[in-house]
């Protein structure tokens, strides 16, 4: 865990948006990346974190989610769960690169190369706080906003 800004960096986003680090900064954030849209795991991670979106709002927080999904899939993915956060495309794994969350993974017996689950915690100043990696979606959401409301 490092106590110093991340290099600032711009994703499209869902909703006809860019998000920018910087433009993040006054609240805290918690950026989540996730192999895949419309994926059991992705699915229950994405449900958790919307299911407590309001919580994290109170905690002058806001989320975003980060996979190599194009925005059309992003788009689809985000209507059909009601997502109030927006996601953003790394379709060229620029983002994925700066954070080191491309590994190689067994799938079925085979070595693909992909996301792997992890979530990063920035404070107002946009300051890293916290990492999470190589985690269980199941009850992730509920230990970030755990973490989150210890923020100052």
């Amino acid at each position: 865990m490092s106590e110093n800004p991340v290099t600032d960096f711009s994703l499209p986003a869902t909703g006809g948006q860019t998000f920018t680090l910087a433009a993040a900064r006054g609240k805290h954030l918690v950026l989540f990346f996730y192999p895949k849209d419309n994926t059991p795991g992705c699915t229950t991670e994405v449900q958790q974190f919307r299911d407590l979106y309001a919580q994290f709002q109170q905690a002058n927080c806001e989320l975003a989610g980060i996979s190599r999904d194009s925005l059309k899939s992003h788009e689809s993915f985000k209507a059909s769960f009601s997502l109030p956060f927006e996601l953003l495309s790394d379709t060229d794994e620029t983002v994925c690169n700066l954070f080191g969350v491309i590994k190689q993974k067994n799938m079925y017996g085979k070595q693909v190369r992909g996301i792997e689950r992890s979530t990063f915690v920035f404070d107002r100043d946009g300051v890293l706080r916290q990492e999470w990696r190589k985690l269980k979606a199941d009850g992730h959401a509920q230990e970030v906003l755990d973490f989150v409301t210890t923020l100052a």
